[in-house]
């Protein structure tokens, strides 16, 4: 609880809605409205996909706060949900469920809605078992604003990436069947691959790979202010 308490404390402060004087205001009221949630997938016990010792989750959060800095710059108003390395499940005592995963997975989507923000974006590392594939695959929301911040994303991420892949609808992904804003997944490239792993874990392979996500998000809100 007191981490969740200083993660909505410093955002209030990235935002410039608290001062910082006297007590903290409430949580409905200490979250303005963003224009982006960025959603650092995975985080504490959940460490995603792996390869070796090279864990998702860290991954995610690099890339994450890359993102963050660089539509900060732009003059958006951003939230990032993770800022350390713990599990947003931690924070989840609503939701009666056992099953880690599904606290984890419902306090990302109340944490959106409790903002109000109008684009989410959930940053993921792909992996494939046969070890063939690469490049970058964003997911989508059946619903016409996530297909066209999709399609952004990946049209961004494929020139970054010289591949040429079509976004996806989501089929069985409970985050993006409840987020009532525009959402997406965007699976950055394949830890499973050689070439894509180098990307991921080197420092200007995520800065390309953030700025890229960037010019898309940036791209989508020209395109539908």
């Amino acid at each position: 609880m007191l981490r969740k308490l200083c993660l909505l404390c410093c955002s209030m402060l990235l935002l410039g809605g608290w001062s910082g004087a006297g007590s903290p205001p409430s949580v409905k009221r200490a979250l303005p409205s963003a224009d982006v949630l960025i959603d650092a997938g995975h985080g504490g016990i959940d460490g995603g996909t792996h390869w070796n010792g090279i864990l998702e989750k860290d991954i995610n959060l690099a890339i994450s706060r890359k993102l963050y800095l660089l539509l900060r710059a732009k003059g958006l108003k951003v939230i990032l949900n993770r800022t350390g390395d713990y599990a947003l499940s931690d924070d989840n005592r609503w939701h009666l469920s056992r099953s880690r995963h599904r606290r984890d997975l419902s306090q990302r989507r109340g944490l959106t809605d409790e903002i109000g923000a109008s684009l989410f974006v959930s940053i993921h590392v792909n992996w494939s078992p046969k070890g063939n594939k690469r490049g970058p695959l964003v997911i989508h929301q059946a619903e016409g604003r996530s297909v066209v911040l999709a399609r952004f994303i990946q049209d961004s991420l494929n020139r970054q990436q010289g591949r040429f892949r079509l976004p996806q609808v989501a089929d069985k992904f409970y985050l993006l069947n409840r987020v009532q804003a525009p959402s997406v997944i965007v699976e950055t490239a394949f830890l499973s691959d050689p070439q894509d792993r180098a990307m991921l874990t080197s420092i200007p392979g995520q800065n390309r790979i953030a700025a890229a996500i960037a010019n898309g998000i940036i791209a989508y809100r020209a395109f539908s202010p």
